[in-house]
């Protein structure tokens, strides 16, 4: 009794990768400093750096060598073809969830999100419907160009596009929802797009 217990298998690696889903500034900014990953949602590689530039640099600056680079993840739905483009607007629910039902005025990262992305007015519409119940006007209002950037979908040389924007903005794991009859070939040719 009062002795504490020791674990008998052995562990198969020393450390566990720590990632955190981030957003706010600070948050972000402690990511960088001591996370070996981080997962943003609703990334958009097009405003990153303008939305997390200085608090990844800031965090990034305190980092201890031996951590290695920050891995960032952050991806969406993906949807490969020249009738695929309509397939993102899957997503408009969902951002209507977060933006405008996942906290109270003035305390919803989502939407201080989209606020910093610059669709203020949107995302303060999309709240006050959402919070008075009205969940599908405030879907309706989620931008398509919001949904398109934060997205993979559409033709071939669109989704590839994305994926190098995603990649120009320092996400180096790509996390999907593939959708479609087979997602596993959607996988599978992403990673021939992506080695």
């Amino acid at each position: 009794m009062g002795k504490p217990l020791k674990m008998i298998a052995k562990p198969i690696r020393e450390d566990i990768p720590v990632w955190i889903a981030s957003l706010g500034p600070k948050n972000v900014e402690l990511t960088a400093e001591i996370a070996n990953g981080w997962l943003p949602i609703f990334y958009m590689p097009e405003r990153a750096n303008d939305v997390w530039g200085a608090d990844l640099a800031a965090g990034m600056a305190k980092r201890d060598p031996s951590l290695g680079p920050l891995e960032i993840c952050a991806g969406g739905l993906v949807a490969i073809g020249d009738d695929k483009s309509d397939i993102a607007e899957l997503a408009r629910p969902m951002v209507a969830l977060y933006v405008g039902g996942m906290g109270a005025k003035g305390r919803n990262f989502y939407n201080d999100l989209m606020c910093r992305y610059g669709y203020e007015e949107e995302a303060e519409k999309i709240q006050d419907l959402y919070l008075e119940g009205k969940k599908d006007e405030a879907a309706a209002l989620v931008p398509s160009e919001f949904l398109k950037l934060t997205n993979l979908c559409g033709p071939e040389g669109f989704v590839r596009e994305r994926i190098e924007a995603y990649a120009a903005a320092g996400v180096n794991v790509l996390n999907i929802i593939p959708v479609g009859e087979n997602p596993t070939a959607i996988i599978e040719k992403l990673k021939t797009w992506v080695s």
